[in-house]
């Protein structure tokens, strides 16, 4: 290509950022779907494309498999009504028609950390043999830093027999939305966005600001706006991590840590989260491996010991438990939601997993239990339906998603529960107490004494049984401190 045709090939792509532009989205998940419709309501006609045959028919018939948004099938019925919405499983051809392509497939992580990229890298190169002069090319996934403009760029020119920057312009801009919000956070989250040279970001900032109605800000390179992403995100583990040590330490010392925290964040320049069981999704305690993977041999160690500090809150929580129950083998307990996050039908990483793990490694009998999901759903994932005939023998209850569901928890359908341990502070102290269970927090300080009261109730249940050991659950031994992961 020669260099007077660049100005016409940049011209091209900007027109893609008008109304009436073609776009294809790739990846028609809880993101993409969502992202098709905000580019429609903004004047676009859009190609979704996925390799999933069934959702790709039912988005054709005017069916939405994205519930968590509000209005997303009404939205999704409309477009395809009135010819804005169409989706195949033929990436390649539907590139060909676009003028602007956006990559959201997912990239998952593996074992200890992992990056697997199969997915997104199939994905890349049915984009780039459909790949024409003038388009614009946009990752929206997350990633780690130096993937755009090193590995994509390298599979999109490979395939398409074109050069970025010169023939074809590539971006990246990840997204910032939680699901469930999709569109309330594309309204009000800054669109970070760069590109693999000047042509491109500027195509990539005219685009966004053509399709959003937040601010866009301008990265220097594609490999900047990949940081950003790493890095908010990493900040929230770290934070995490910081605030479960500071529980830790607020519950070996007879401390408030959430009325502390909450103190401590009057000053502006003090930003402590909130501890809990664990993290869990797509985004906190995945993409700090992302950052890692980057890192020289012995960095970022910071980011390192988070991921240690909050995959150990399950077994701490099973310490909280047993120094209220004394050990748990044998005894029955449940998990109260299994999802990542209350109100959010989806597993991704969940705590729920290490708590069962954990609890089942030290000889409970673990159950689970989650209001969006069906025993069959919850059995595919490896949790034991809680049913009524054993609820009655629940000894410990662990609320690790907070969903609005369980507000209204009957707890008198579990008369042998002695504790409940809210994970994610979603019920009252006093209607739990009320109920005759102790009610535990990560950071409430009660730790010692609750210590104190189980080796207190022992002690007399084995002065009346005359020192021999009964088989009710109250004779069980306190349970002896262990060591701690953490430290």
């Amino acid at each position: 290509m020669s260099d007077e045709a660049a100005p016409q090939m940049t011209a091209s792509a900007k027109n893609g950022a008008g109304a009436g532009g073609v776009v294809a989205v790739v990846g028609l998940g809880k993101i993409g779907l969502p992202l098709a419709i905000q580019y429609i309501q903004h004047g676009r006609r859009v190609i979704g494309c996925d390799i999933n045959l069934a959702v790709v028919e039912g988005i054709n018939r005017g069916e939405c498999h994205v519930h968590e948004e509000v209005g997303m099938e009404a939205e999704v019925a409309r477009a395809v009504a009135d010819g804005l919405l169409r989706a195949t499983t033929d990436t390649t051809a539907a590139v060909r028609e676009a003028d602007v392509v956006v990559v959201i497939v997912p990239v998952v992580v593996r074992g200890q950390g992992e990056v697997a990229f199969e997915g997104i890298d199939a994905a890349t190169r049915a984009v780039g043999k459909g790949l024409h002069t003038g388009a614009l090319v946009i990752y929206e996934t997350t990633l780690p830093v130096g993937t755009t403009s090193g590995r994509f760029r390298a599979m999109l020119e490979r395939e398409s027999n074109l050069v970025a920057g010169r023939d074809f312009l590539l971006g990246y801009s990840p997204e910032r939305v939680s699901s469930g919000v999709i569109f309330r956070d594309l309204r009000i989250y800054p669109k970070v966005v760069g590109g693999v040279d000047a042509a491109s970001t500027a195509a990539a900032v005219a685009f966004y600001r053509a399709v959003l109605d937040a601010e866009v800000i301008e990265m220097r390179s594609a490999d900047d706006a990949e940081f950003v992403k790493l890095i908010e995100t990493t900040y929230r583990d770290v934070n995490i991590a910081l605030a479960n040590e500071y529980a830790r330490f607020a519950d070996a010392h007879g401390l408030d840590m959430t009325a502390a925290a909450a103190a401590a964040n009057t000053q502006p320049y003090s930003h402590i989260h909130q501890p809990g069981v664990g993290v869990g999704g797509h985004c906190i305690p995945v993409y700090p491996y992302f950052l890692m993977r980057g890192a020289a041999e012995g960095g970022l160690t910071l980011p390192r010991r988070a991921r240690i500090v909050n995959d150990a809150m399950a077994e701490y929580a099973v310490d909280r438990i047993e120094a209220v129950i004394g050990p748990v083998a044998g005894q029955s307990v449940l998990i109260l939601g299994v999802a990542y996050r209350g109100d959010v039908k989806e597993t991704a990483f969940t705590s729920a997993a290490l708590l069962r793990d954990a609890l089942a490694a030290r000889g409970a009998e673990v159950y689970a239990d989650d209001p969006l999901f069906t025993d069959d759903e919850l059995r595919a994932h490896g949790y034991t339906p809680i049913t009524p005939e054993r609820s009655g023998a629940v000894r410990a209850l662990i609320v690790q998603a907070a969903h609005s569901a369980y507000q209204r928890l009957d707890l008198g359908a579990y008369p042998a529960c002695r504790v409940v341990l809210d994970g994610r502070r979603a019920l009252a102290r006093a209607t739990v107490e009320a109920a005759g269970m102790a009610y535990v927090a990560m950071g409430d300080g009660r730790l010692a004494a609750e210590r104190t009261r189980t080796t207190t109730e022992d002690t007399e249940v084995t002065e009346v049984h005359g020192g021999g050991k009964s088989g009710a659950v109250e004779t069980a031994p306190t349970a002896t401190a262990r060591s701690n992961p953490v430290e």
